[in-house]
């Protein structure tokens, strides 16, 4: 059997064990229902006077600063925790296999979450004539933006049998990632520190890379951020798991 092959069931078995439990339809709800708020009423949107997406996009680091590392903590901390880990690696499944099986699951749960606010698309587009290119591109960033946290989520998890842990420092790394690129953080920062300093510690941040993006410019070095973050977390997760089967 082909490795995509194996991938593909291994992800399939992911995706529908994630609908087989309430706990992913209460996710669903809890996230259509807080990015409703966050655009509608926090976000000021009907104030904005405009038909746009911004205020929806402007919150998408934040909303999921919390919702994408509680569907990654479960991702490895099950497996270490029920002693469920042994068993699928002495499978003819590589390493990899199962780690790109289990988050391209889990990434496309996330996916569809974000499709189902399609609703607020066609109510812009029903109040106003916005510029669905820049909501596309913004989706976009989106997708890559839930990617990265997750690839977070998943290394975190592979490193902590609990899921509790697991979620606080996908948390906390997550957060590091917004923080240093965030306006009153840089602003600080540039008090004592030159501007290339602080250009190059705000480089890294998502916040820096995913604003071109939720305002229509797909930059090379944008996507090629978020595909990085993904690739580093996904290797240090093989990593983790390598070392607990040679333990």
């Amino acid at each position: 059997m082909s490795a995509s092959a194996v991938i593909r069931i291994i992800a399939r078995r992911e995706l529908a064990a994630y609908f087989e439990s309430p706990v992913a339809y209460v996710f669903l709800v809890i996230f259509l229902l807080l990015a409703g708020f966050f655009t509608f009423t926090f976000g000021g949107f009907f104030e904005r006077g405009e038909a746009s997406l911004g205020a929806f996009f402007a919150w998408m680091p934040w909303l999921f600063l919390l919702l994408v590392p509680a569907v990654g903590m479960r991702l490895w901390s099950d497996e270490r925790r029920l002693g469920t880990i042994e068993l699928l690696l002495t499978l003819p499944v590589t390493t990899w296999q199962a780690i790109l099986g289990k988050f391209l699951a889990s990434w496309l749960f996330l996916v569809i979450a974000l499709a189902l606010t399609f609703p607020v698309v066609i109510t812009v587009n029903v109040l106003g004539d916005p510029d669905n290119g820049v909501i596309a591109c913004g989706y976009v960033g989106s997708v890559l933006l839930a990617g990265a946290y997750l690839a977070l989520s998943c290394m975190t998890s592979a490193l902590a049998r609990s899921q509790v842990v697991s979620f606080i420092i996908a948390v906390m790394l997550c957060l590091i990632l917004i923080l240093v690129g965030f306006n009153p953080v840089t602003d600080l920062l540039a008090r004592w520190a030159s501007p290339s300093v602080v250009e190059s510690v705000a480089g890294f941040s998502v916040l820096t890379h995913f604003d071109g993006l939720q305002n229509g410019v797909i930059d090379t070095r944008d996507v090629l951020y978020f595909l990085s973050v993904i690739a580093f977390a996904l290797f240090t997760t093989d990593v983790i798991i390598r070392s607990h089967r040679a333990g």
